[in-house]
């Protein structure tokens, strides 16, 4: 059986609050080894972590998303610092700027990234970027810390911003999005990616691959965008599995 790792799945989301252990205890049967499970707030990072203490290849991330960017004070980040220091916390995220929806002001959510960057630096932990229609001031904030490793979760965008992303030295994490018909630029990012550099992950519940497109997604979905992976570059599904999982490990420091 081929083993996965899905860098990007939140259990913590209410489609899954009937059924989440059933959902968790069937995915080592399906192939998945490693996934791991950020947060979008304080309580959300703690509600990750429990899971994480419950299931052995289950691991957290906690971090301020920019959604809930406009609630974050100092008693905010003080308490994630202090879960960052559990042993199953492997990154600070997910965190980073959302001008699609603006939930949080944009100078706001600019601020509490840099002070989640600064808290990564801290720590020395990698951070996991959410950057939705905000690609300029999620980079050029970013730059701004070159001793933080991050990974660009989600990504759909072209292969010129990608260079700039992998000039940083940084990752890129790919989701059901590239199976999708209308998907195209994204298509060249993933052909064209270093092969040291490149992720994969589910996003779950969002981003269901093809053939399960309109359902609510789970990690055990994570073999078709790997399959996706090796069939836009050349390779076998066990390569694009056994790459994906060695570049995880690495990234999140599991190795």
């Amino acid at each position: 059986m081929m083993k996965y790792f899905d860098t990007h799945a939140h259990y913590h989301d209410s489609r899954f609050e009937d059924d989440v252990h059933e959902v968790l205890s069937a995915l080592p049967d399906k192939g998945v080894l490693r996934c791991v499970c950020p947060g979008v707030d304080v309580a959300t990072s703690e509600q990750e972590i429990a899971l994480a203490e419950k299931y052995h290849f289950l691991y957290a991330a906690a971090g301020i998303h920019p959604h809930e960017a406009g609630e974050a004070d100092e008693a905010s980040f003080e308490q994630i610092e202090e879960l960052l220091r559990h042993p199953k916390v492997v990154a600070v995220g997910e965190i980073g700027l959302d001008y699609h929806y603006d939930f949080s002001p944009r100078d706001v959510q600019q601020q509490v990234l840099r002070r989640q960057l600064e808290i990564a630096r801290k720590h020395n932990l990698p951070v996991i970027i959410h950057d939705r229609e905000a690609h300029e001031d999620c980079f050029n904030i970013v730059s701004e810390y070159p001793d933080v490793l991050g990974v660009f979760h989600c990504y759909s965008g072209s292969w010129e911003h990608a260079k700039r992303i992998l000039n940083l030295g940084w990752y890129i994490s790919f989701t059901g999005t590239i199976t999708f018909k209308n998907a195209r630029r994204v298509l060249e990012t993933v052909r064209n990616m270093p092969a040291d550099r490149i992720m994969v992950e589910t996003d779950a519940p969002y981003m269901t691959p093809v053939p399960h497109r309109g359902k609510r997604n789970d990690s055990s979905y994570v073999s078709f965008i790997c399959d996706k992976v090796a069939e836009l570059r050349g390779i076998t599904p066990e390569e694009a599995a056994e790459l994906t999982l060695q570049n995880g490990n690495r990234f999140f420091g599991l190795e």
